[in-house]
């Protein structure tokens, strides 16, 4: 297994430990924060593995089939481990309408993938979905934060930790609803262009295509 796909790996690895972090099992919950603390810097970490991965495939020429199938399973199932936990973990801030609609969208791309590539064709990452990434990751973690701590002080500066948990969470839900209707449009023009070429390829080939000979005469 090549350097990229080992990066990949430890991002799936650090899933059941970011679930066990948050769960009632972790024996130092309410320490000084550590279980959101640790929480969230796993989360960012795992984050950071996603980016890296990729560019170390493509710098080092190591794109490979199981690359291509584990990395983007490997952030569907961080995403939606991190918000399923969240519901139970802090749901005033994590509805669960809200974590079904993230993760549908996320399902939904990947089906469109599937498609598009059946058909030959990739539909590259739009900077909306860039964006959806990164604010998928402030969201994660702002929710996680906001479980221990309402607000910050910093002298005459107040953070209201929690307000900025909700305002992520359903700013998060805009940009993963306008990037899957982006991405939809995306796909759809190429599955229509696709078809036209198609059809005047066919439409081409008919004309192309030699007369019968008629009957012989005596």
């Amino acid at each position: 297994m090549n350097l990229p796909n080992s990066i990949t790996m430890s991002r799936i690895l650090m899933i059941p430990l970011f679930l066990w972090i948050l769960s009632h099992s972790f024996p130092w919950q309410g320490v000084g924060g550590l279980q959101e603390i640790l929480a969230s810097v796993l989360f960012i970490l795992a984050s950071i593995t996603d980016g890296v991965d990729g560019y170390l495939a493509r710098k080092r020429g190591q794109i490979t089939t199981m690359g291509i199938l584990l990395d983007p399973l490997a952030d569907k199932i961080m995403v939606t481990a991190a918000l399923v936990a969240l519901v139970a973990y802090n749901p005033d801030v994590v509805k669960v309408w809200i974590a079904v609609l993230i993760i549908g969208r996320e399902f939904l791309i990947s089906g469109l993938r599937s498609i598009a590539s059946s058909e030959g064709f990739t539909i590259q990452a739009s900077d909306l979905g860039k964006l959806k990434t990164v604010v998928q990751i402030v969201c994660v973690v702002s929710a996680i934060l906001a479980h221990r701590w309402y607000q910050w002080e910093f002298g005459p500066v107040i953070v209201r930790v929690k307000w900025f948990a909700v305002a992520a969470i359903y700013f998060t839900v805009l940009v993963s609803t306008v990037s899957a209707i982006d991405y939809f449009a995306a796909f759809w023009k190429k599955i229509d262009r696709a078809s036209r070429e198609a059809r005047k390829s066919f439409i081409l080939s008919r004309r192309k295509a030699p007369a019968a000979p008629g009957p012989s005469t005596p």
